[in-house]
């Protein structure tokens, strides 16, 4: 009778220590709601498992464009955001859905297009001219149209050109309900907007023979680190406008109390230490730097 107890006491003793640790394992994951650029390029690859290695917090990714990430981070979906427009993050935090915005790395935007440049923009540093003789030869251009930090910039610098704009309103569903994006882009048949992140949308270009713009590190995961490459090529990059900086966002518990905050602040705080930035500055794909580290010159 003495050897029952003592097994059925063990027994529960070790059910207890295997569910404690199951359910601690599972408070360390931490949802993130990022950009596609930084899937795409495949940094995150990189990052999360020396985070993970690190801390021991898993780093649960939904990558889609920095609008809905986003609105993501209003809605209290997760607890970190992880984008790639200034002006719509310090807004974010501004209204009190963000504790602070860490500044962690940038690249840039570029035009690219097809090597026989209908356009006539190969070599101009000038993105806003480079995009009105776009439309003035009514040159084909894809446009990602899909609320991202690429299309918020690619909407910028349409206004940049002066040529007379109009408003689309597209209609998308989320959770159920009908939501929209609004779009400011230029008139005429060559233009296409597609709703697609950014490595369709630069696939769809080539194929298309098109210009479009993107940030360099996914052009050079498509254009160098895949099997089969994309024929598209840089033509118009250098201008301070095509800056792309990337910041993560920690959601506010004071909006959100559900939120894992505490490790959210770490993850960000990880992000910006030395060992972050080195990560982020020795990243290379065949040699090649696709982000530069912005929290340590």
């Amino acid at each position: 009778m003495r050897k029952q107890i003592v097994f059925f006491f063990l027994t529960g003793v070790l059910l207890f220590l295997f569910t404690s640790e199951t359910a601690f394992s599972g408070d360390k994951v931490l949802t993130m709601s990022t950009t596609t650029s930084t899937q795409a390029s495949g940094l995150l690859d990189i990052l999360l498992p020396e985070f993970q290695k690190d801390t021991g917090i898993t780093v649960k990714v939904i990558a889609k464009g920095t609008g809905a990430a986003i609105r993501d981070g209003m809605d209290g979906n997760v607890d970190v955001i992880f984008v790639h427009a200034k002006a719509r993050e310090e807004k974010f935090v501004k209204d009190g859905y963000g504790t602070k915005r860490y500044a962690v790395m940038y690249n840039d935007f570029v035009i690219l297009g097809p090597a026989g440049d209908p356009a006539g923009i190969k070599g101009t540093t000038d993105a806003a001219d480079a995009l009105s003789k776009i439309a003035g030869a009514k040159a084909g251009f894809i446009s990602r149209g899909d609320d991202s930090g690429t299309h918020t910039k690619e909407q910028a610098l349409w206004e940049k050109t002066g040529l007379s704009m109009k408003n689309t309103t597209t209609k998308i569903m989320k959770k159920g309900q009908e939501g929209e994006i609004n779009s400011l882009h230029p008139e005429g048949s060559w233009y296409h907007s597609i709703g697609q992140g950014m490595g369709k949308t630069i696939t769809y270009a080539d194929e298309k023979l098109a210009y479009t713009l993107a940030d360099r590190g996914t052009y050079i995961k498509y254009k160098h680190g895949r099997k089969q490459s994309i024929d598209l090529v840089v033509l118009c990059e250098g201008d301070p406008l095509l800056n792309n900086p990337y910041g993560i966002i920690p959601v506010d518990p004071k909006k959100h109390p559900h939120v894992k905050y505490d490790m959210a602040k770490q993850f960000a705080g990880w992000l910006v230490s030395q060992k972050g930035q080195k990560l982020i500055a020795e990243y290379r794909l065949l040699g090649k730097q696709l982000f530069y580290p912005d929290a340590i010159k």
